[in-house]
């Protein structure tokens, strides 16, 4: 076939557009009618056209097709073990481990995952000896592992590192020099997200954690795993993923990283519902839409009761197949890159990028993250974005999916439209807030009271 597809048609310009929808509004303003700001103060259009659009954006996408990702929690080994086995058994292709010790026996864990599966590991301490173990497991079994290490995140959290600045830099840069054989690198994005930081903000001080990171540990061999929460606003997640994975690079760059981030995408805990638990089902698989099409290489899907209740099989089987469904009925791990191209997902990721280097450089002009942090900035500016969302949520003007914006006032379940934030930055280190504590416990005792109607 010589000809292009619809190469009959004529081309219809930009400014033809503009003067057709200036047209049909009747004289109502194009601007106040059309154009929306979103909180991050970019000015979203309502269509993107070619003759707009510059070059494509160089952003790296992924070699190979998202994994599916199951979090287990450790506490009783043999039935971790047993549960990961059946998880990938059951579509499962990657296992993340949360270790709440250091006597976990991982040689043991890890001998019953094949070499074949990517491995994660999470804990909430830092002891180099245990780390070393499992890069030699890791050495010996030719496996793929990454253990999250993130001194910078665990301050952002609790209010304290490990031990000190210093102390847990030198762990750092041993680390760097002795283990070959694993990822032992970990930023913990996702924190800023559920904390209530717009994306701007979250992209920029990811950034400014690498860079930390970068200026303070003196050789990097490996990549850097890049944990990130996914939100409710499908395309600008989108942009989101591919836009930090432009500025990582651009940053990696300037000291000779060669290494591409690794990005771990999870649904976010900010717009989950207690009362109408079914609806987070819609939202997770959004969520997961945007972090695959934005380019993530792992997606640790959120099961749909998550924020009220234990690991349980029956959320995760719901959860993993939700996954599932993505990747193997709707084929969204053939299409290399799917959002390329796209010119709104393109200006987006652009204007994304720009506002969040920005940012970036006001931060190390102040001193850098980790003074800011101490300082109290980044919690202020937090906290300011978070108010600002739950304002324009509690007005009608950002409405969640799966929730009515004309609520039914005599259900209960539609009441439940409230924003909040999962993770409180320091010096607090609580990590549900009290209306989540005392919805839950409204919700447990109504669950008693059907119980025992029935």
């Amino acid at each position: 076939m010589s000809d292009k597809l619809f190469s009959e048609f004529e081309g219809v310009s930009s400014k033809q557009w503009k003067q057709q929808i200036q047209y049909e509004l009747k004289g109502a303003d194009y601007n106040e009618t059309l154009v929306w700001e979103s909180p991050e103060g970019i000015k979203v259009k309502p269509f993107y056209h070619s003759d707009e659009a510059g070059q494509p954006l160089p952003v790296q996408s992924p070699k190979t097709a998202f994994s599916i990702v199951q979090n287990i929690f450790v506490h009783d080994l043999e039935k971790s073990i047993a549960r990961a086995n059946e998880t990938l058994n059951r579509g499962a292709e990657s296992i993340r481990f949360t270790l709440e010790n250091d006597q976990a026996d991982v040689e043991k864990l890890l001998t019953n995952i094949p070499t074949n599966v990517p491995v994660y590991f999470y804990f909430e301490f830092l002891n180099p000896d245990f780390i070393k173990k499992i890069d030699g497991i890791a050495a010996k079994r030719n496996a793929t592992v990454f253990v999250e290490i993130d001194p910078i995140g665990q301050l952002a959290k609790d209010g304290n590192l490990f031990a000190n600045v210093d102390s847990d830099f030198t762990v750092l840069n041993d680390l760097a020099k002795s283990c070959q054989h694993i990822n032992f690198l970990s930023i913990n994005a996702a924190l800023y997200q559920n904390a209530g930081a717009n994306i701007v903000q979250q992209l920029a001080y990811t950034l400014a954690h690498a860079n930390e990171y970068f200026n303070r540990i003196s050789a990097i061999g490996k990549p850097i795993t890049i944990k990130v929460a996914v939100g409710t606003n499908y395309f600008f997640e989108i942009a989101k993923l591919r836009a930090l994975r432009l500025l990582f690079n651009t940053l990696a760059k300037e000291y000779n990283h060669t290494f591409d981030c690794h990005i771990v995408a999870t649904p976010t805990k900010r717009n989950k519902t207690l009362y109408d638990y079914n609806v987070n089902m819609l939202r997770t698989t959004t969520e997961c839409m945007s972090a695959i099409l934005g380019g993530a290489d792992a997606v640790a899907n959120l099961a749909y009761d998550a924020i009220y209740h234990k690991d349980n099989e029956f959320g995760d089987r719901i959860s993993r197949n939700q996954l599932l469904v993505l990747k193997h009925e709707s084929y969204f791990d053939i299409v290399n890159n799917p959002s390329d191209g796209a010119y709104y997902i393109e200006t987006l990721t652009e204007q994304l990028a720009e506002k969040a280097l920005a940012l970036f450089k006001d931060i190390e002009k102040g001193g850098g993250f980790i003074t800011q942090l101490i300082e109290g900035t980044i919690q202020r500016k937090i906290k300011e974005s978070a108010d600002k969302e739950q304002e324009l949520f509690d007005n009608g003007k950002e409405i969640l999916l799966g929730t009515n914006k004309y609520p039914n006032k005599e259900d209960r379940m539609s009441h439940d439209l409230e924003l909040y934030p999962f993770v409180k930055i320091n010096p607090r280190k609580t990590l549900i807030t009290p209306i989540i504590e005392k919805r839950l416990a409204e919700k447990m005792e109504q669950e008693r009271l059907e119980n025992e109607k029935q």
